[in-house]
């Protein structure tokens, strides 16, 4: 492989198949420890079940941590279950502390007890700090190693104190200047710290007017922190503005992509932990789940539509445009109803401005409902040449289109008011009811008004 060129995900992966295909494993021994912790926990996940032991085995002892807190949960677990007690403690006492105690959750007790008996009192005190946080809230993100300085020393002492340090936190852009009982006074940027002399005092060059997070803040609402206020870093604090410790960019991103991961897979009723290559069995039990959902769902509609039987009977071409109308309204109800949850997760929806946007998805259904009846009527007139049932359709299509985006605004508002995910349960029950909706709406609508259009129409 040249040197003088960086080879993307796709390369990198053929590379290492085609290496354990052909048995030259010297190969992959030496791609695999060149590269970053998180590109091998990459290729390792996007590696077949019969590869990655193979792969595993040829990761340095020096850097399964790392690739072990990059791994899913799924992949993750296999690899661990082969590993004895040694080898997972060494490989815990490599990672830095917020990393080790989110590591650390995923282990059997007989290694989270000697792990933490193996450590230092110091390191011990750390990990069990941020284990005594929900690990879906500031004080589950952060690492308790941070650079903290009194406010009346010299830079010049400042210098030379972080000169001596054997580690430096990653990333490293501040200090944090605390008082004799650990509270905040301020923060110190690196920047600031070169471009000043070295008698200058810390406590009038630092900044007091700095923004920190409190330990119990949920973890999204860290990630609109640093994206509003664009972070690399943040201090987290207790009620008592006590410094804890800080939260870093790193983290951050993992947060954000969790959540992205978790708004796709579950709008398909899936978990963002789910392995891509699986066992067959397992797989088809998490799918059966949301197939016999779907399925109970899909009676339930053709429940309604065998009430109308005698309707359906007595127009044929009510049977072959009646499908359309629910599509449409699984449609506009998606569309508003992934709009709803993103504006939920970026903390947008609140109790202050559902009403204004109800009446703008609202207004947005009836002017759809409206293009779109007139569309549906036209092609029913001219294909089938059945303006009766071109009206009938169409009603139901504005209908429809109406309550579709509504539904699409107040079911996700609900779902969470139940603390039921709304990205889980909100794609089925929608389809549900638009399925419901529609089929009702254009077989009510015939049963009810079609002789009337017949009679008006011809």
């Amino acid at each position: 492989m040249p040197k003088n060129i960086q080879p993307n995900y796709e390369q990198r992966l053929a590379f290492l198949h085609k290496s354990i295909e052909s048995g030259e494993l010297f190969r992959i021994h030496r791609m695999l420890n060149s590269l970053h912790a998180g590109e091998i926990a990459h290729l390792i996940e996007a590696s077949p079940i019969s590869q990655r032991k193979i792969i595993w085995e040829f990761v340095d002892n020096e850097n399964e941590g790392e690739v072990l807190v990059e791994l899913g949960d799924e992949v993750r677990a296999m690899l661990i279950n082969d590993m004895d007690t040694g080898e997972l403690t060494a490989a815990v006492q490599q990672l830095e502390t917020d990393d080790m105690a989110d590591f650390l959750q995923s282990l059997p007790n007989a290694v989270i007890r000697k792990t933490m008996a193996s450590m230092d009192l110091q390191d011990r005190e750390r990990v069990e700090a941020v284990l005594g946080y929900d690990e879906d809230t500031a004080g589950g993100l952060m690492d308790t190693t941070t650079i903290t300085v009194r406010p009346d020393v010299t830079v010049d002492v400042v210098l030379r104190y972080i000169r001596k340090q054997k580690q430096l936190p990653t990333p490293f852009d501040s200090l944090y200047i605390v008082d004799t009982d650990d509270n905040m006074l301020g923060m110190l940027p690196v920047r600031t710290l070169l471009t000043h002399q070295p008698n200058e005092i810390v406590q009038d060059i630092m900044d007091d007017n700095y923004f920190s997070v409190d330990a119990n803040m949920p973890s999204q609402e860290v990630a609109m922190i640093f994206e509003d206020r664009d972070l690399v870093s943040c201090p987290v604090v207790d009620s008592h503005n006590q410094l804890l410790g800080c939260i870093t960019i790193d983290d951050v991103v993992d947060v954000i992509r969790d959540e992205a991961e978790h708004s796709v897979m579950s709008m398909a009723g899936l978990n963002e932990e789910d392995d891509l290559f699986a066992p067959v069995i397992n797989s088809a039990k998490s799918r059966a789940i949301w197939l016999g959902t779907n399925l109970l769902t899909a009676f339930l509609a053709a429940w309604v539509i065998g009430q109308f039987e005698t309707t359906i009977n007595s127009a044929i071409a009510l049977a072959a445009l009646m499908g359309v109308i629910p599509s449409m309204g699984g449609i506009a109800g998606s569309q508003t109803l992934t709009i709803i949850i993103r504006g939920i997760a970026l903390g947008q929806v609140t109790t202050t401005n559902i009403r204004s946007l109800f009446i703008k998805e609202l207004s947005i259904g009836l002017l759809n409902g409206l293009i779109w009846a007139v569309v549906v009527f036209v092609i029913s007139t001219v294909i089938f040449h059945e303006p009766s049932i071109g009206m009938v359709v169409a009603i139901a299509m504005l209908l429809n289109l109406i309550i579709a985006p509504v539904v699409g605004v107040l079911l996700p508002i609900l779902l969470k008011k139940l603390n039921i995910d709304p990205a889980l349960a909100g794609s089925v029950l929608l389809t549900t009811i638009t399925d419901i909706v529609g089929y009702a709406a254009v077989l009510g609508l015939a049963a009810l008004s079609l002789p009337y259009w017949q009679k008006l129409l011809g």
